[in-house]
């Protein structure tokens, strides 16, 4: 069944309440780190492997009949690019936050929380993406109610993943500020992708970049932080996070 204006407005306006009610969602705020968390971050990483990437693949298959073999090696690359460079902005972006808390981890005792900067330019980040994520429930591929029950609760989990994250990373300022901004932004995400239709391309290039995205927000929230990285050679890193 095709999905009406009505019907995508709802999902974007539970988007915007996951935002605005994290706050009051304490169980999923202690430590260690809640069971319920990392099942909604495996739900979000199950939709991308599942769905996302075999879609991609099966878009760029359909395209390339259609190019010449120069163009068709471009767009053929083009897809898989996109998604990395989703992964690297992000990546980029949880370094620079993680720099602004002195070090490595999440704020907390003797790690202030990122200056107001910081914390816009992360925000920033997020209300683009969470804009996307809303634009695309206009514009997916499967425009039936079934997709969008599976891409409602898939990024609606995703989007509980991140609120907390955000929470840990710049604290009042988010619930004062941030999750009210996050909030708006998948309406006007679906307001955009009423009134703006893009090309094919353009919408498999937006999948790309969210897979990414998606793929490297869940897995930094699950994944250990004993070891420091690297985002950018600059100075010496310590003797600690080197391997042996």
């Amino acid at each position: 069944m095709a999905e009406t204006p009505l019907v995508t407005l709802s999902v974007a306006l539970c988007f915007a309440l996951v935002h605005v009610l994290g706050k009051y969602l304490r169980f999923l705020q202690k430590t260690p780190r809640s069971i319920w968390l990392s099942l909604s971050g495996g739900v979000s990483l199950a939709y991308v492997f599942v769905h996302v990437l075999p879609e991609l693949a099966q878009k760029q298959e359909e395209s390339l009949r259609h190019l010449s073999a120069d163009e068709g090696g471009a767009l053929g690359l083009h897809v898989y690019l996109t998604a990395l460079a989703g992964l690297v902005l992000f990546y980029g972006l949880d370094r620079m936050v993680r720099s602004a808390h002195g070090g490595r981890g999440k704020a907390g005792p003797g790690k202030p929380h990122p200056r107001a900067p910081v914390f816009w330019v992360h925000l920033g980040a997020y209300a683009i993406y969470s804009a996307l994520i809303g634009y695309l429930l206009v514009h997916r591929e499967e425009a039936d109610t079934r997709g969008l029950i599976i891409y409602g609760v898939a990024l609606g989990l995703h989007f509980v993943v991140n609120d907390q994250g955000l929470r840990q990373d710049h604290g009042r300022a988010y619930d004062d500020k941030g999750r009210w901004i996050l909030a708006a932004a998948p309406l006007l995400g679906w307001a955009a992708g009423l009134a703006v239709a893009v090309s094919a391309v353009a919408v498999a290039s937006i999948f790309a970049f969210l897979a990414g995205g998606i793929l490297l927000n869940v897995l930094k929230e699950e994944l250990p932080e004993d070891r420091e990285s690297r985002y950018w050679r600059s100075g010496s890193a310590p003797s600690s996070s080197r391997c042996s």
